[in-house]
């Protein structure tokens, strides 16, 4: 009797564990927490081009205070070096203020941050990871503490005519051996650019992925989601603050992150 129980109780604590979260910051900007850990994808940005949202001022304030529920972060992310995902000097007093969290971010970023670096900020350097991957350049995997990442260079939306040379990361994430999620930044939505890395993209299913509206919206987009990424749940990003007719048919059957602080639940991996 006495061990019948103990399986019992084993087993609601078990399944009684919290799902994972995404919280929406603005444009393509996120946080996701799976238990204690959390990471950022594309927080800090000025530039919304008169076309995409900004993090709130109350919002932006709590982040680099690291007050709740931006408390602990442990990661952040950045996908590309453009002003509506990534602004240089915000990251730099980010990294200031919140001492244990680390930078991963394609060169390009990364060498934005140098021009704001002073003397004293070696601590801040040291904590700062970057991805120097290009078109047509393998994976590259890390592991660092409770985080897989996966970096893989995606070019920018509009390639190859426009925008080819900026490096766009879409950073597939581990999270304590429980959720994985997959910020695409500004990804083109070809086929072609998840092809190369084919054997890899099928090694690890992908519980939330958060591509840019447009998947949504081609036909290209939405077999890449279908059959290349195959997530357990999109949620599409970067939308504009006002949706142009003529690009958004059939968006209202999708899933989109829209107001600062929507959240969803990420439920764990079997």
């Amino acid at each position: 009797m006495t061990r019948l129980t103990f399986v019992v109780l084993l087993f609601l604590v078990a399944d009684s564990r919290a799902d994972g979260e995404a919280m929406y910051l603005a444009n393509a900007g996120l946080m996701i927490t799976e238990g204690d850990t959390k990471v950022l994808f594309d927080p800090l940005f000025r530039n919304g081009f008169g076309q995409y949202q900004l993090v709130p001022v109350e919002m932006e304030e709590a982040l680099f205070a690291g007050e709740a529920p931006f408390d602990g972060v442990d990661a952040v992310f950045i996908s590309h070096h453009h002003a509506d995902h990534f602004s240089p000097a915000d990251i730099v007093n980010y990294l200031r203020a919140q001492p244990a969290v680390r930078l991963f971010a394609p060169r390009q970023a990364t060498e934005a941050l140098l021009l704001f670096l002073s003397d004293g900020d070696d601590a801040v350097a040291d904590r700062v990871t970057a991805l120097d991957i290009n078109y047509a350049d393998k994976a590259i995997t890390l592991n660092i503490a409770n985080l897989t990442i996966e970096a893989f260079h995606i070019p920018h939306s509009g390639w190859p005519g426009r925008m080819s040379e900026i490096q766009n990361i879409a950073f597939r994430v581990t999270i304590n051996s429980q959720i994985t999620v997959l910020h695409l930044g500004d990804a083109d939505a070809r086929d072609d650019h998840f092809a190369r890395d084919g054997d890899q993209w099928a090694s690890r299913g992908i519980d939330a992925a958060f591509p840019p509206y447009w998947y949504f919206t081609s036909a290209i987009g939405s077999a890449v989601l279908a059959e290349r990424l195959k997530p357990g749940m999109a949620v599409g990003v970067h939308v504009p603050i006002k949706l142009n007719p003529r690009y958004s048919e059939g968006l209202d059957l999708h899933d989109l992150f829209r107001r600062s602080g929507e959240t969803r639940v990420i439920p764990h991996s079997d």
